[in-house]
């Protein structure tokens, strides 16, 4: 008599994208420089966690927010200006687009 033996397939689960993304991370999908990063982070335009190697970590949102500051700079909003609106978003939560079409709005009729 053969005893055949039945395993058991697991299938990974699908990764979750990390809630917090280091600098090089954030560099490469946003396209701007660690450096530019770094000078944005020194401007309170975006900010970052340090971990206890006292390496920064960035939010997911981050990314939404150097898109504005890019698109913002391209049509000629200075960064303080820029700063100010961002200070405006909300914190706590990742900002929706209702929030950003506010944002924008405001600076569409100004």
């Amino acid at each position: 008599m053969v005893e055949v033996k039945r395993y058991a397939v697991l299938v990974p689960h699908p990764q979750t994208p990390p809630q917090e993304l280091s600098v090089g991370q954030v560099a490469d999908r946003s396209g701007c420089s660690v450096s530019a990063l770094h000078f944005y982070e020194r401007e309170g335009l975006i900010s970052s966690a340090r971990t206890v190697g006292n390496q920064r970590r960035f939010a997911r949102d981050t990314l939404r927010r150097l898109a504005f500051i890019r698109a913002a700079q391209l049509v000629g909003i200075p960064l303080a200006a820029i700063r100010t609106a961002l200070d405006e978003l909300p914190r706590q939560r990742t900002p929706t687009q209702a929030d950003w079409t506010e944002l924008s709005a405001r600076w569409t009729t100004q």
